[in-house]
């Protein structure tokens, strides 16, 4: 059957099996025309000698070209994708949104659905609407990527106001590289998965822009950190009471369960994290206690941290109280529960704990906290070299 001559094709009776040419050995293009109307659809068939399975991939309509081009179109599309599956790759053929759907599902089974939900709200709100959510991951280009992260970065950030009103800012790059990660993420699992061959259509494309590192330039001290809980409601004040304590992200402190908790040895597992894999961090006596008073009367799989009703703690809820705190404190502007984290690690560099053991506790790297941190520890040398003098 010669598919390529139009006329061939429209003398072709309806009917489900299409109908095939050879392309090469186990490599055949279909076509399989309309009953009723319409331009018909192809198909491409492969055919697996290891398995002894025949493996089909729908190729569309190319009703956008014309008759003359279809097959030509077709064609190349059908080669692309036997060239996909010879290199490995895998037979079934998936679109972005479900390259992304399958990766928020391997981070619930991972890392529990607190980390997965957060994970499906950025995909919600920046890949499932946009165009680029339908297109197959074999055919994903890097202007298409780079297409996808201008309107990213152009869509502006709300700011809500206490007094219900609302305002917009620009989307600062700190905001865009958070939105990336989980989208990049995706995307690696799916070629780690042989889902798509290769990164290129994303790999500069969603390379992370230069942090603004607006956020770690505020330091809140001890004093500046008690004034701050002072002005909270009793349930988030426990909550960022433990932030000061222990040098946590927010997600991670909030996603503890009691189970988590062991204290008659004073041992606290942080097991969702952005840090990935289960690390343990034994407690001082003071910190035991607070957490104990925390778990008191709670089952094991009950937060250690809640609202006053009971319900866990996430972003947008403690968010507003903080603020508000923040400016009835008459603390720097822009202090976030995040700062806790910062100023914390801070005081720990500064006190002079090795940065080893500060990157193991806190669930980063050491390269991060040398980056942003090794300044600290440059100046704490040189007062320590003055106290050498002679």
């Amino acid at each position: 059957m010669q598919l390529d001559r139009v006329a061939n094709r429209e003398k072709l009776k309806p009917r489900r099996e299409p109908y095939w040419d050879r392309v090469a050995i186990g490599q055949h293009l279909g076509f399989r025309p309309s009953a009723v109307g319409g331009t018909g659809t192809w198909v491409a068939k492969a055919y697996d000698a290891d398995t002894r399975k025949k493996h089909y991939h729908a190729l569309g309509e190319y009703a956008h070209l014309p008759p003359n081009e279809r097959h030509k179109a077709a064609l190349k599309d059908a080669r692309n994708w036997f060239d996909h599956i010879d290199g490995g790759g895998s037979h079934t053929s998936l679109t972005v949104r479900q390259a992304c759907e399958q990766y928020a599902n391997a981070i619930a089974q991972k890392k529990g659905e607190y980390n997965a939900e957060e994970v499906r709200r950025r995909f919600n709100q920046y890949v499932f609407h946009d165009s680029i959510a339908r297109v197959p991951l074999q055919k994903l280009t890097d202007k298409q990527m780079r297409a996808w992260r201008e309107r990213l970065e152009a869509l502006p950030v709300v700011v809500r106001r206490k007094n219900g009103t609302s305002t917009t800012r620009k989307r600062a790059s700190d905001t865009v590289n958070r939105d990336m990660v989980p989208f990049r993420a995706a995307l690696n699992l799916a070629l780690e998965r042989g889902d798509v061959l290769t990164n290129r259509a994303w790999h500069s494309a969603l390379k992370p822009a230069e942090p603004s590192g607006a956020r770690r330039n505020i330091y809140l001290d001890r004093d500046q950190r008690r004034a701050l809980i002072e002005k909270l409601p009793q349930d988030v004040a426990a909550f960022v009471r433990g932030l000061c304590a222990l040098p946590l992200r927010p997600g991670a402190l909030a996603a503890l369960t009691v189970g988590d908790f062991d204290h008659r040895r004073r041992e606290l597992v942080i097991g969702k994290d952005k840090a990935g894999r289960d690390r343990r961090i034994l407690l001082p006596e003071s910190t035991a206690a607070a957490l104990k008073v925390q778990a008191k009367d709670k089952l094991p799989a009950a937060y250690l941290f809640t609202r006053a009703d009971g319900a866990p703690w996430k972003k947008d809820l403690w968010k507003d109280l903080i603020k508000a705190a923040v400016i009835a404190a008459e603390l720097p502007a822009g202090a976030t529960a995040y700062t806790m984290r910062h100023s914390t690690i801070t005081d720990l560099v500064t006190g002079g704990l090795d940065l080893l053991t500060i990157a193991q506790v806190s669930g980063t790297s050491v390269a991060m906290i040398e980056k942003h941190y090794g300044h600290l520890r440059r100046e704490h040398a040189a007062k320590a070299l003055a106290a050498l003098a002679l």
